[in-house]
């Protein structure tokens, strides 16, 4: 079973918010938390007792009961063995003890244990120099007998806890059910009408509901999640720690309205209160009791009332706090903050590049906010982009400034960051996720309509982005959330209610009286001609040949990239067969393995599509490179790879491989442009599409239509072809840079006679964050392997400010790939609603063994 990232570059440790005033000494590295496995296909093996020592050269306590993190040592001078133990706040306790550490420490190295630990009921302060621990042992299940050998040989005790749990359905539905409750208790939405100064346009009800919940969730000083008060401590009803502290408000949080909901004009208005919110009720100061901030909740964690919100005696803290807050320029300020002319006030909105245009539109259109762009050429004075109410940045600016202490960026406490489509930050490991996590800021906000994509996991990276401990701890998230989702263990699920119930707000569309026009999705199968099904058979029967040499899951992992590119010009015979480039059976049957020509004819026809994803960091490759054993990666990922696991081999097949061993395509427009762009007859489904387009234009000439295809050479194509007939039409590409996708989307928008009726998009390029409500009809030319990516790219039509009956037609060859891959979209769909505790390995794109038995069946 492959492990769940193939680099294994875990979530770097800094971003634990500990103490401040611990010294840097006492909080792990992200090398020490390498070796830590975070795959969901581990079970519970047993565990072992062994006993923490050291802990008088320590600063760490622990209470009793409690949870504890391990973490690898191999560079302790003194025991290459060393495991090191940390409580929940990430300051260490000490060290397992030698025994136990020996017989741990290789099994760990070498991936096949992950541990964890609970601190049993004995205090340290009655223990001694040492405090006793169980040691939980995780491993896959086709390692449980190799594991238990090897304990055994050690002399350890190994008691067994094998237990078989069968899986729960957990859909997105689920996991926010609470969320609806108790947003729907006791009123908690009542609408909160945005500075009329500031804000231009009339909100609907449900975005002034939504302002008012995120007015709520900065301003309320209510006990995070899970804590509790007990006799003048704080203690976590998780984890168990206990602190004299009161622990910080979590300040921020997770909306997950649907897509079309309109929630950039609410952020907006959420941000207007900066500049004049004296006039508005400070909702920290509420009744609970209005608010309904925790009420239904206590059941799912422990003792009614206590758990979320706070006992009397922090009531009383909180009225204290209520007191000294003061009112400095209109803008309500508590007096813990710093002096109000140090505080930035400035908010920093980072969204991918072609969501830019989408906020400045806004901000042109609905705000009076003053606001930069920190893109393309940009200041580097920190004291610059304070001046500013809003500063706009990219995720790609952000990834490509990391970890440069000379950002201004990275200079400012932010009085507020918003990550818009925040999924872009699923993989926690990916460079742009590690760069937005460092912001420093008082208040976060991860946006996205999609929360979960590839499974609860998903969740993980938002709560390292929000800073909110112990979630934020990958060891954590694990223990109580993921593994017992896995299990189909209740609390799991459980936890993640309350959880999402009290840092997130999702409304859908289906819930939301906003009045939107009627989506209806049509499918146009279209038969290919004589020529293009001869082509079309002789190229499968080539496949079913090749795939059935294939006859495991490991060997098709050895030939992914042969295989895609059989799959891809299925799919390009199924467009048109002017996309599948002739003569390339040589790349089926030859092995491409370390030859070099060979391998970049491969990444260049895999590169026609818009379905490659780096396996690292599970986004389009950038800079893409092709190895000597056929695996695709972006160049600097791999390069860092070779560096952070200190040996040159492929991180999917584990193979040998040098930095010259790195091929790129070959730069120069290949054949198949040329037959694209010289090419004067129309596939099948080019002609389907041309007709479909002029009967819409013969029942209504200012009908305006998005064509989404995946191959931008086929966009290419069609927009010559449709030009001849009379149509204008704009197209937009991942090629584009952000101010000229700004350019095509504001002329598509203009109305009236002789205007631009038809936008070519690429998939990838318009799945996020645009808005195309000019547009009434969607036309998707070819299927995608994520169902949930084509509702983005419909989304894009059929949201807020449209004012028409929308229409989507999928054209889909019959007797072909594509009727297949819509079968694998239903599989995909149902995999997704009943397992949310898995987590795939590569991304949502990837075929694994069982889909590529789907998509080309014997």
């Amino acid at each position: 079973m492959e492990d769940e990232d193939p680099v294994k570059l875990y979530m770097n440790l800094d971003n634990w918010q500990g103490p401040p005033t611990e010294p840097d000494e006492f909080r792990p590295s992200s090398e020490d938390y390498q070796s830590l496995s975070s795959s969901s296909d581990t079970r519970l093996l047993g565990f072992v007792i062994a006993d923490i020592v050291g802990i008088q050269w320590y600063l760490g306590t622990i209470s009793g009961q409690e949870m504890v993190v391990l973490v690898r040592e191999p560079l302790n001078f003194q025991d290459s063995n060393a495991i090191k133990v940390f409580n929940t706040t990430t300051v260490q306790v000490g060290h397992i003890e030698r025994r136990v550490a020996a017989a741990l420490a290789p099994l760990i190295d070498s991936s096949l244990i992950a541990v964890e630990g609970i601190v049993l009921n004995t205090r340290a302060e009655a223990n001694g120099p040492k405090i006793t621990c169980q040691v939980n042992i995780f491993a896959r299940f086709e390692d449980f007998i190799s594991v238990k050998w090897a304990i055994s040989q050690s002399g350890l005790h190994l008691v067994l806890k094998e237990k078989k749990a069968e899986r729960a359905g957990k859909t997105v539905d689920k996991i926010f059910k609470l969320v609806d409750e108790n947003a729907n208790k006791n009123g908690v939405l009542k609408a909160l009408e945005p500075p009329a100064e500031v804000i231009k346009t009339e909100l609907f009800v449900h975005q002034k509901e939504g302002l008012r919940w995120l007015v709520h969730r900065e301003r309320s000083d209510e006990l995070p999640p899970f804590w509790e008060e007990k006799g003048g401590s704080f203690v976590n009803a998780l984890t168990h720690f206990s602190t004299h502290k009161r622990p910080e408000p979590l300040r921020g949080g997770i909306f997950a309205d649907e897509m079309g909901l309109g929630k950039t004009l609410t952020l907006l208005s959420l941000i207007a209160f900066d500049k004049y919110g004296s006039g508005i009720v400070d909702v920290s100061m509420l009744d609970d009791n209005e608010m309904g901030e925790d009420k239904g909740l206590s059941s799912s964690v422990g003792k009614k009332g206590k758990r979320g919100r706070p006992s009397e005696k922090s009531t009383g803290l909180r009225k204290q706090h209520k007191t000294e807050n003061t009112i400095v320029e209109g803008k309500c300020v508590s007096a813990n903050d710093k002096s109000s002319h140090d505080i930035s006030r400035t908010t920093l909105i980072v969204c991918p590049s072609s969501v830019l245009s989408t906020w400045q539109t806004h901000l042109e259109e609905h705000t009076r906010l003053n606001w930069c762009k920190y893109y393309g050429l940009r200041t580097k004075d920190a004291e610059e982009l304070k001046k500013y109410d809003i500063v706009l940045t990219t995720y790609g600016v952000l990834s490509s400034e990391y970890p440069s202490k000379r950002s201004p960026v990275d200079q400012i406490e932010w009085w507020r960051v918003i990550l818009d489509e925040a999924q872009m930050i699923k993989n926690e490991n990916a460079q742009q996720s590690e760069a937005v996590t460092k912001l420093k800021a008082k208040r976060r906000w991860a946006v996205t309509g999609t929360p979960i994509q590839n499974g609860s996991f998903d969740l993980f990276s938002l709560m390292a982005f929000l800073r909110f401990e112990p979630f934020s701890i990958k060891s954590s998230w694990q223990s109580l959330v993921q593994r017992p989702l896995a299990d189909g263990n209740p609390k799991g699920l459980s936890r993640l209610q309350v959880l999402m119930a009290t840092i997130s707000l999702r409304r859908t569309k289906d819930k939301v009286r906003i009045g939107l026009p009627s989506k209806t999705v049509d499918i146009c199968y279209v038969e290919l001609s004589a020529e293009e099904r001869e082509l079309y058979d002789e190229m499968e029967g080539e496949a079913k040949s090749v795939v059935r040499n294939y006859t495991s899951a490991d060997s098709v992992l050895r030939k992914y990239s042969t295989v895609l590119s059989i799959i891809l010009q299925l799919r390009q015979i199924c467009t048109d067969s002017a996309l599948c480039p002739s003569g390339l059976k040589s790349l089926h049957i030859e092995d491409v393995t370390k030859n070099p020509e060979l391998l970049k004819k491969m990444l260049e026809v895999l590169q026609d599509g818009e379905d490659l994803d780096c396996p690292i960091c599970i986004d389009p490759p950038i800079d893409v490179v092709i190895t000597c054993c056929a695996h695709i990666f972006c160049r600097a990922c791999i390069l860092k790879s070779f560096v952070r696991t200190k040996h040159r081999r492929c991180p999917l097949c584990r193979g040998p491989v040098s930095e010259s061993e790195l091929y790129s395509a070959p730069q120069t427009p290949s054949e198949s442009d040329n037959m694209v762009s010289s090419k004067t007859t129309l596939s099948s489904k080019g002609s389907s599409l041309l007709n479909l387009l002029v009967a819409s234009r013969d029942q209504n000439p200012l009908t305006k239509s998005v064509v989404f295809s995946q191959f931008p050479k086929m966009l290419i194509y069609l927009e010559e072809h449709l030009k001849a007939v009379g149509f204008k039409t704009l197209r937009l590409d991942s090629s584009m840079g952000a101010d000229r996708r700004a350019r095509v989307i504001r002329d598509f928008r203009v109305t009236g006679q002789d205007v631009p009726t038809i936008l070519l998009a690429s998939l990838r390029a318009s799945g996020m964050g645009i808005n195309l409500t000019a547009a009434s009809r969607v036309y998707l030319l070819d299927p995608w392997w994520n169902p949930a990516v084509e509702e983005q790219a419909m989304d894009r039509v059929h949201r807020i400010g449209q004012k028409e009956d929308v229409k989507i037609v999928r054209l889909i060859a019959r007797n072909s790939i594509e009727e297949r891959i819509l079968e694998l979209q239903e599989k995909k769909k149902k995999f997704e609603n009943e397992s949310l505790g898995r987590r795939t390995a590569k991304g949502r794109r990837d075929i694994n063994f069982d889909d590529l038995q789907v998509l080309i069946p014997l």
